[in-house]
């Protein structure tokens, strides 16, 4: 029998790249699944699944568009074609489970998947996730939490959410020893290693507080690693000076992680489950304008549970932000207890935790 699994989601890497390290672990773990993956045009997706490795399909999906309601047409067609697009799908090879991530494929295919009767789960990224996660409860047999607290928000029966965490590539086991990863940056082995961080594009507010903070002369003892995003590279590359280290991008992050003791950083998912599985505490800066502003609830629960420190970017300057961080430094078993507070938020073995659930399913 078939053992084809549906991967539905994107539009931005949170919603695609957990379905990947889920489709990755699935395959180590049994090589006769074969996933399968269903994106949007408008989405990340149209870039990163050629180079996947897995075969997919792109649909012509569309938002609501609230402001200018004469353009739904847009949205009711492409809803159309979708179902269309994954009937003829299903008939070349039939799913045995559909596995949601959140975004418009993974409502379609969700829909698609409730109206065949084939079985559905889903990982819900956010401490409050969206539409398409709570719109399918009915029909979904487990959500793998990435944050526990999600499972207040969704409802139901506690016996379909798991606390998985969220998929990512776990680091290695033991972690490496943070003087020899400062020494490769150059750094000395005493003081502290500040990671900022405003994800793969880089967060202007971000890098204009910190531009701000380094001009100023940030506090001794301190060196700061800095990932700008490629577009804001060229205006802050000259602030690159023995303690600062200024980069585009950070590739492979691995390397930043292991020398980093503290991070400011927004406050999606996967980065949140990255720093955590490194037991990196944070100064979270919540993207204001995230969808359902998932970020600030994510950065509100985190430092609910003492897992991160809270700072809206709406109070974010170089003063407000070197108090934060002296604050820190300057009370060591503060530091410590966040430290161990994003080390209890750890899932790094996500993956293939929600991988073995699956395989179970399946069987």
């Amino acid at each position: 029998m078939s053992r084809v699994v549906w991967f539905a989601g994107g539009g931005t890497g949170g919603h695609l790249y957990p379905g990947l390290a889920i489709a990755r672990a699935l395959v180590r773990l049994d090589p006769s699944v074969r996933p399968f993956f269903v994106g949007a045009e408008r989405g990340i997706e149209r870039t990163v699944l050629p180079a996947s490795g897995f075969p997919y399909v792109l649909l012509d999906l569309h938002p609501l568009y609230r402001t200018r309601p004469w353009e739904n047409w847009r949205t009711l067609r492409g809803a159309a074609t979708a179902l269309s697009a994954l009937g003829r799908a299903a008939r070349v090879d039939a799913p045995r489970l559909i596995v949601g991530t959140g975004g418009y494929a993974a409502g379609a295919a969700l829909a698609y998947g409730a109206m065949h009767g084939i079985p559905i789960v889903q990982q819900a990224g956010d401490s409050h996730p969206g539409l398409t996660a709570r719109a399918f409860r009915r029909w979904t047999r487990e959500y793998y939490l990435a944050f526990p607290e999600a499972a207040r928000v969704i409802g139901g029966s506690s016996s379909v959410f798991v606390d998985a965490g969220a998929p990512i590539e776990a680091p290695p086991a033991p972690l490496p020893e943070r003087a020899a990863a400062r020494r490769a940056w150059g750094f000395p082995e005493q003081g502290t290693v500040v990671l900022v961080y405003g994800g793969s594009q880089g967060s202007r507010a971000i890098n204009l507080t910190v531009a701000d903070w380094v001009l100023h002369g940030q506090p001794d003892g301190i060196h700061l690693i800095w990932a700008t995003g490629k577009s804001g590279y060229d205006e802050f590359r000259p602030l690159e000076r023995p303690g600062v280290r200024v980069r585009d991008y950070l590739s492979p992050i691995s390397d930043a992680y292991a020398a980093t003791d503290l991070a400011i950083a927004r406050a999606g998912a996967m980065t949140t489950a990255e720093l955590f599985a490194w037991h990196i505490p944070a100064i979270l800066v919540p993207l204001p304008t995230s969808a359902a502003n998932h970020q600030t609830e994510n950065a509100r629960t985190l430092h609910a549970a003492g897992a991160a420190i809270h700072l809206p970017q709406s109070e974010l300057t170089a003063q407000r932000l070197e108090s934060t961080v002296r604050d820190l430094l300057d009370a060591p078993a503060k530091l410590e207890r966040l430290r161990q507070g994003a080390a209890a938020r750890a899932r790094p073995a996500a993956a293939e935790v929600i991988a073995r659930r699956i395989l179970a399913l399946l069987d």
